[in-house]
C-alpha cells in the first residue's frame, strides 16, 4: 500500500495530521501537492518541519510525472492538496488511482467570501463543491471530517447546498 490516507486541507501538514489521523491511518511520510508552496521555498520548508515524516512538497506537474512511483512504493503516505480542485485534479483528470482508497477526508476550509458554511472551520465555494461532485462521480466518498472522531457528514448531505 503506498497511499495510506487522502486528504483535502487547506493548512495541509499540521500537528494534526501527523499525531490523530497517523494513528488512524498508519504512514511513513506525507505528499503535499500544491504549486504555491511547492514554489514557494519558505512555505515549503515549513510544512516539512511539522512533521517527523518524511515529508515532499510538490506541484501538480511534478506529482504527475512521479505518479506511478508513488503507486509502486512500499512506504505508505498520506497525499494532502490544500484545495479540492488540486485533488480532482489529481483523482479525477490524472486519473491517479490510490489502490485501497475510497474514501477522501475533507478537513478545514476557512470561512471565505462566496462560500458555503457545513460546519465550524469547513465552508467552501461553487467550484469546491464542483470539485467534491467530480470526485464523488469518480466513485470516490467525500467525508467532511476535522478529526477521526469529529464527522460532519459526506458529500451527499451537503450537495444540494451547491445545486447537486
Amino acid at each position: 500500500m503506498s497511499i495510506s490516507f487522502v486528504r483535502i486541507d487547506d493548512r495541509m501538514i499540521h500537528g494534526l495530521i501527523t499525531v490523530r489521523w497517523g494513528k488512524e491511518y498508519p504512514c511513513d511520510g506525507i505528499i503535499a501537492v500544491n504549486d504555491k508552496a511547492a514554489n514557494n521555498n519558505i512555505l515549503s520548508e515549513a510544512y516539512k518541519a511539522a512533521s517527523d515524516k518524511k515529508t515532499f512538497v510538490w506541484t501538480l506537474d511534478h506529482f504527475e510525472k512521479v505518479k506511478d512511483r508513488v503507486l509502486s512504493s512500499k512506504t505508505r503516505y498520506f497525499l494532502i492538496t490544500k484545495n479540492p480542485q488540486d485533488m480532482k485534479k489529481i483523482l479525477v483528470d490524472m486519473d491517479f488511482k490510490p489502490s485501497d482508497i475510497k474514501t477522501i477526508i475533507v478537513g478545514p476550509g476557512n470561512d471565505r467570501e462566496n462560500t458555503i458554511k457545513l460546519g465550524d472551520n469547513q465552508s467552501f465555494n461553487q467550484e469546491e463543491g464542483a470539485a467534491f461532485e467530480a470526485i464523488e462521480n469518480k466513485g470516490y466518498k467525500v467525508e467532511f471530517a476535522l478529526l477521526p472522531d469529529q464527522h460532519l457528514g459526506d458529500w451527499g448531505k451537503f450537495k444540494s447546498k451547491f445545486g447537486y
